[in-house]
């Protein structure tokens, strides 16, 4: 993928950080984006950098239209047309609450950053996409989001990614014949620390949630990340790929007695 213009939205840390390392890693030029992790997203944009690639790091908010655009006008103008994209950016609440609870802003923020703003950025590269007829384009959804199933207490969060997998599907169809590749990736419960490790780093530590007995790495979601958009990875459109190590984040895992 060497020379390749890739954009992962939030990417300054977690797994954003480590997708862009490993696309960095396989030729391909960065463009970093961040909203409040500026210090992080230049030392990463240096880290690019000594990769022999070259990187940027764009301050915007995907839940806003006109940083949207920003963000797309400035990659567009300093490394060129967009092939990758990568959005991976969107707010969680992780407080478990009723939808009766939600402020309307919570409401309205939930669905901008984990819908409207993947929709209107995919709109952005599509152009340039066409035009080279080839073009990569990735989402992050949750377990199991796939199968549309309830969600209590994250609701909101549930509802926008779950939207999201349709979209995915659609857009999946209607760019094939434009050489676009659209799919979709569901972490399990990656946290903290562990979203910036390697495999090797996590496979001594143990996880009793997830059936396969350790937690999942940051490592574990970039190298799907990078073999969907590999060049010979075309055939592979329209898909929700979970990467979770069997954790269903919805019905708890029975543990064998």
């Amino acid at each position: 993928m060497h020379g390749k213009v890739a954009l992962i939205t939030g990417s300054a840390k977690g797994l954003g950080k480590k997708t862009a390392l490993t696309l960095a890693e396989q030729g391909c030029h960065i463009a970093l984006n961040y909203v409040h992790s500026k210090a992080e997203a230049l030392s990463l944009q240096s880290d690019i950098e000594r990769l022999g690639v070259r990187c940027i790091a764009v301050q915007a908010d995907v839940s806003r239209r006109e940083q949207i655009e920003d963000l797309a006008r400035q990659v567009n103008e300093q490394l060129g047309t967009i092939d990758i994209l990568v959005n991976n950016a969107g707010p969680f609440i992780r407080e478990r609450k009723l939808f009766a609870d939600y402020s309307q802003s919570e409401v309205l923020a939930m669905i901008e950053g984990n819908l409207v703003g993947s929709l209107l950025l995919d709109h952005l590269v599509l152009p340039g996409m066409r035009e080279k007829k080839w073009g990569r384009i990735i989402h992050f959804g949750f377990g199991h989001a796939a199968e549309s199933r309830a969600w209590p207490h994250r609701a909101v969060y549930a509802a926008a990614k779950t939207g999201l997998v349709s979209f995915t599907k659609t857009l999946a169809v209607e760019e094939a014949p434009y050489g676009i590749t659209v799919n979709m990736v569901c972490p399990g419960d990656i946290r903290g620390n562990q979203k910036e490790m390697s495999i090797h780093e996590v496979r001594g530590l143990r996880d009793g949630e997830t059936p396969l007995g350790r937690p999942g790495s940051g490592e574990d979601i970039a190298r799907v990340i990078a073999f969907l958009c590999h060049p010979d990875s075309d055939f592979i459109t329209g898909n929700i790929m979970d990467i979770s190590g069997g954790l269903d984040p919805i019905r708890p895992w029975i543990k064998p007695s």
